[in-house]
């Protein structure tokens, strides 16, 4: 039997399908559902206590977010994310960020940068409280929020694809060993160089961040068999 009760489904004010697709996410950022893995549908809603219904409508948005695959007849499979997957989408990343951030430097006003500073401290804040998806939410509205201020909206949105798709499994691991502040708190960091109009120190600090990550996830301890939520394949 599946043991769900610490995704347990208790928001008055959000919708169900919404409250399985947070459950769902913190289940793959945890590395409790596993990259590969085929779930269904049925067997989910039964241990959320809920129907099929939205927790098909949660996959989907899932599906959307290029986190799972539908599988005809079965379920869904959760996306395999390869070494060489993420080396392309930090190589890609790396080539629009790095000169985003020395435009934004120069461009950017005092004000509009310190009103970044409440979104990098929160990140930093997620990181030290063990709440993986906090931190991820916080870290994907500072870095938009920062491309914003370029100017370039569909730059935006290519970068909110690739963070997407290159949405790290298993973070639990990394939490455990102590590495998530560090990296956490380099926005502020960065944030700070920017500040000082320090376009190179700045730029060259966001290609270290997104190495940084890049190493961290290829270094991440491997993980242990876990009780805390053992979901049964279709």
């Amino acid at each position: 039997m599946v043991t769900l009760q610490s995704r347990k489904l208790v928001s008055p004010t959000e919708n169900l399908r919404d409250q399985v697709a947070h459950a769902l996410r913190a289940a793959l950022i945890a590395g409790e559902i596993k990259p590969g893995g085929v779930y269904s549908a049925p067997a989910l809603a039964a241990e959320f206590g809920v129907s099929p219904t939205p927790v098909r409508e949660a996959m989907l948005d899932l599906a959307r977010e290029g986190l799972v695959e539908a599988v005809r007849n079965k379920g869904f499979r959760v996306t395999e994310m390869t070494e060489q997957d993420l080396d392309e989408y930090t190589e890609i990343r790396t080539l629009i960020e790095v000169p985003t951030v020395g435009k934004v430097v120069r461009a950017a006003t005092r004000e509009q940068l310190e009103a970044l500073r409440p979104g990098a401290e929160a990140i930093v804040a997620a990181a030290r409280g063990h709440d993986l998806i906090g931190y991820l939410d916080a870290d994907r509205r500072f870095h938009l929020d920062l491309l914003a201020l370029g100017g370039n909206r569909h730059l935006v949105s290519v970068v909110s694809d690739l963070r997407k798709r290159s949405r790290l499994y298993g973070l639990t691991e990394l939490d455990e060993a102590g590495v998530l502040v560090d990296s956490a708190e380099e926005h502020v960091t960065l944030l700070d160089l920017m500040i000082a109009k320090d376009a190179g120190a700045a730029e060259a600090l966001m290609r270290h961040h997104l190495e940084h990550v890049r190493t961290l996830w290829a270094s991440r301890p491997q993980p242990e068999k876990r009780s805390a939520l053992t979901l049964r394949r279709s």
